[in-house]
């Protein structure tokens, strides 16, 4: 990486923690900046104490060092507790403010790559990273590091220059004590250099089995896998799994850790033979009175702690230049583009209500594939009209729905609204137009109003209408706090445990609380009871009301209840029409379907 790569991806870094927390940036700044002056303090002031001894100052001057020794030593201190403890709860701030940029990120990312694996693996990467402490959190300590080896190295010299200057000492131990201080620094950024490229290897090593042991942990943690686990016997093979991880992170750990140890004690081992070194120096000085025996301590003190500045310093730009390449890859993430264009048009209002939709030759390709998922399709249903979509698993008919509602835009071809490119509308308008309820679905672990709503603020007389239209009324008054009751456990030990029907219901309720002109349900009645699902189908025309229904099913009793139906095959509409002509050719795709159903509902059972 070049130079000016590290800057640019330096100053972006630094620039988002600030954004993310300016207060707290600037506390964890200000207390590595205290917290490198402290220690310089009882140095000084002791040095000038034992030199105040040893020339039988008046107590009164011994009596003032020691009140500046310990007073100003206590106030650094209690001001750098103050601002740990400030930065403590900074931290929290900064920590959810960039767990948020995950999911702002998620939410206005194309749904192409939002479903694409090696997005999410990226995204399960720096996580992973960020957890292990790289990218911006790597940064975050490198900052502070960096203002306090150089505010170290800064005190250490101005406290030190006086020996250089002074007289009385023998001229080659000078040059002598520089060089060995340069030796140790330069010994202690080698060796650190080498322990920094082995911890590296480690965690690149052990980067996809610690994203495998936190998804291990989770599944094991998940209650709602729970009853799965105990019936098929699971608990020992995952246990099993989890230690064979836990034992390779370990046997990797091990097998790093003793090289390393080895060099962390070869550079404690040369900064002790300089420290030995320097005493004996200064003991020489002092004798032959070169130096007060208050500057002995003092100037040991400062050497060994520029000794260790200078190795911090070396190691905090090793570790920066290092961490650049996690910061990349997490911007990697977050630079993500959006391609899908968003349109500018707005969706035009009509009081006839003659709207149509129509697709012209529209393919499609998922990325990252060579197989088409649809392949020149060509349909047109008017606004208002009640479409089935019907077929055998993987025939298209979800992608076809997701095409429609720009989840993505299509390989070939174009949808058309009014003989309007759909793509040249405004994308979160042409969106408001759609109640969706996918067969992969989602609830949350909050109340039930909040989501049939899908926000906390909503009007619970039209929460209580979706409901009872959608055949949940019943159930609804039987919970202990109405609309406000929690469902599942996961926050709440009072929620409550709904079963796959019920949560069908709830997303169809929250599909009409949505009230968009268009509504789609894909599955809708896959998890009901027959006599719910004829409900369903029975007031299917009463729940959509004058709005246009796309609906996607399997069951095609279901389909007498439509307007018009289209029959998928292996990504292509081959039959289009109503129920009873679809059903009266019987070389078609539509009667096979039907016939096949058919058959399990009127042959008697082989044994």
């Amino acid at each position: 990486m070049k130079p000016s790569e590290h800057i640019r991806i330096l100053g972006r870094g630094l620039r988002l923690l600030y954004e993310m927390s300016p207060a707290y940036t600037v506390t964890f700044l200000l207390e590595a900046l205290v917290s490198a002056v402290t220690p310089y303090v009882p140095i000084w002031f002791s040095a000038r104490l034992i030199d105040a001894i040893a020339a039988r100052r008046p107590v009164g001057a011994l009596a003032l060092y020691a009140v500046l020794t310990v007073g100003l030593t206590f106030l650094l201190n209690a001001l750098t507790a103050a601002l740990a403890r400030n930065a403590g709860a900074g931290i929290e701030e900064l920590s959810q403010n960039l767990d948020w940029r995950y999911a702002e990120k998620a939410m206005g990312m194309a749904c192409a790559d939002v479903e694409d694996r090696d997005t999410a693996l990226l995204r399960e990467r720096i996580e992973n990273e960020a957890n292990a402490g790289f990218n911006l959190y790597a940064l975050r300590t490198c900052a502070a590091n960096f203002i306090h080896a150089l505010v170290r190295i800064a005190a250490s010299a101005v406290l030190t220059a006086a020996f250089f200057r002074a007289g009385g000492i023998p001229g080659w131990t000078k040059p002598a004590l520089a060089a060995g201080v340069l030796v140790t620094i330069l010994a202690g950024m080698l060796l650190k250099s080498r322990e920094a490229r082995i911890q590296n290897r480690f965690f690149e090593k052990l980067v996809d089995t610690n994203i495998l042991a936190e998804k291990m942990g989770w599944f094991m943690l998940d209650y709602a896998r729970g009853k799965d686990i105990r019936l098929y016997g699971m608990a020992g093979d995952l246990a099993r799994q989890d230690l064979a991880l836990g034992l390779r992170v370990t046997r990797e750990r091990a097998r790093a850790g003793i090289p390393a140890s080895l060099l962390t004690s070869a550079g404690k081992a040369l900064d002790f033979v300089l420290r030995f070194g320097v005493y004996l120096v200064l003991i020489d000085a002092s004798l032959r009175g070169g130096v007060s025996v208050g500057s002995i301590a003092r100037y040991v003190s400062c050497l060994t702690l520029l000794i260790a500045a200078a190795t911090e310093l070396v190691t905090t730009v090793q570790r920066t230049l290092v961490n650049d390449r996690y910061l990349q890859r997490y911007f990697s993430f977050f630079d993500i583009p959006n391609d899908m264009y968003k349109g500018t048009l707005t969706v035009e209002k009509r009081d006839d209500n003659e709207y149509y939709v129509e697709f012209r030759d529209v393919s499609f390709k998922y990325p990252h594939t060579d197989t088409w998922a649809l392949r020149h399709v060509n349909f047109k249903f008017k606004v208002g009209e009640k479409l089935a979509i019907v077929g055998m698993n993987g025939s298209g008919k979800t992608t076809f729905i997701k095409l429609l509602c720009r989840l993505y835009d299509p390989t070939e071809g174009e949808i058309v609204l009014n003989g309007v490119d759909i793509r040249k509308y405004d994308y979160n308008e042409y969106m408001s137009l759609f109640s969706v309820v996918f067969q992969d679905f989602r609830l949350f672990a909050v109340s039930l109003g909040q989501n049939v709503a899908a926000r906390t603020d909503y009007d619970q007389a039209r929460v209580e209408d979706c409901l009872k239209r959608a055949g949940f009324d019943e159930r609804e008054s039987a919970m202990p706090k109405g609309l406000d009751t929690p469902l599942y456990k996961d926050f709440d030990k009072d929620g409550v445990e709904i079963s796959g029907g019920e949560a069908q219901k709830i997303a169809l309720a929250r599909a009409l609380y949505r009230d968009a002109p268009f509504i789609i349900l894909d599955e809708p009645t896959a998890a009901l009871d027959p006599v719910s699902e004829y409900q369903v189908y029975s007031h299917f025309a009463a729940i959509a009301g004058d709005k246009t229904a796309v609906y996607i099913s399997h069951r095609l009793a279901s389909c007498r209840f439509c307007d018009k139906i289209a029959v998928f095959d292996a990504g292509r509409i081959v039959q289009s029409g109503r129920h009873e002509d679809l059903l009266a050719d019987p070389s078609g795709q539509y009667h096979a379907l039907w016939t096949a159903q058919a058959r399990y509902y009127t042959q008697p059972p082989t044994a």
